[in-house]
């Protein structure tokens, strides 16, 4: 890391070590270091498809078998790919800071598999299943609907009994999580320090977080290789990913510890 860029990283320290309240929102750029593919990326037989003609309730309701085929690629795809640097960095910061809360846009389950806790998932998991019907919330590790997907098998929901299970993500057409939202709002107007990590800034209501932070009189922080319409609102802007940026920001707590 250049000399300038390191005393910037001392300098933002400084700022986490005094924060009351720190949030951070992560974006598809922190697990596409992981080498998630973006939620576009396909091969074969899903080139042939756009995604929001498969994750949306109609596409589930006039063809489950389709949608759960191309569900059932994508859960594959993610299982071979593990948790970055940036992932376990963001898990460590919340032991080493005053308050920590994570938000992510992602589906994919990083967070939690490099040690998160808490994480506030505005997207839902792709690794939890609900029924579309009661929609109750299954666990990955509910040994009551682990399954591996079979054409005109389709996953029944254990507690009702009649309604579909299908992927527990947001579809497009759908509202967030009334209570992810929530609890994201109040974290943003209350932290002093606004961590926006690996994301373009443009998917709403997420991309409305750096703004209602910085509006509350948080200190706004960027960390992403790409300039987004965030950026020129920045009060301070990494270029370097975050693999890079973070683990040397959780070291250096660690020293000044």
């Amino acid at each position: 890391m250049e000399d300038q860029a390191s005393e910037t990283c001392k300098a933002l320290v400084e700022r986490l070590r005094r924060a009351s309240s720190v949030c951070a929102l992560t974006g598809a750029g922190v697990s596409k270091e992981s080498g998630v593919p973006t939620f576009r990326e396909a091969d074969g037989l899903w080139n042939r498809f756009r995604p929001e003609e498969l994750a949306n309730v109609e596409a589930f309701i006039r063809n489950p078998t389709l949608v759960w085929e191309w569900y059932s690629w994508r859960r594959e795809l993610m299982s071979r790919v593990q948790p970055n640097a940036g992932h376990y960095a963001l898990a460590e910061l919340s032991s080493l800071l005053k308050s920590f809360t994570l938000i992510t846009q992602n589906v994919d389950n990083l967070h939690r598999q490099a040690g998160s806790k808490d994480v506030i998932e505005l997207h839902g998991n792709i690794q939890r299943n609900k029924c579309q019907e009661c929609k109750t919330v299954y666990l990955p590790d509910d040994s009551r609907t682990r399954f591996e997907f079979r054409k005109g098998q389709l996953p029944h929901c254990p507690e009702c009994n009649t309604g579909l299970l299908r992927p527990d993500v947001v579809w497009f057409g759908e509202m967030l999580p009334e209570d992810a939202i929530t609890q994201s709002w109040e974290a943003a107007e209350r932290c002093d320090l606004f961590l926006s990590i690996g994301t373009s800034a443009v998917v709403y209501p997420a991309a409305a977080l750096p703004q209602v932070a910085q509006a509350s009189g948080a200190f706004l922080v960027e960390i992403n290789p790409q300039v987004t319409e965030l950026s020129g609102k920045a009060d301070l802007s990494f270029r370097e990913p975050s693999g890079e940026i973070l683990p040397t920001l959780v070291n250096l707590l660690k020293e000044q510890a």
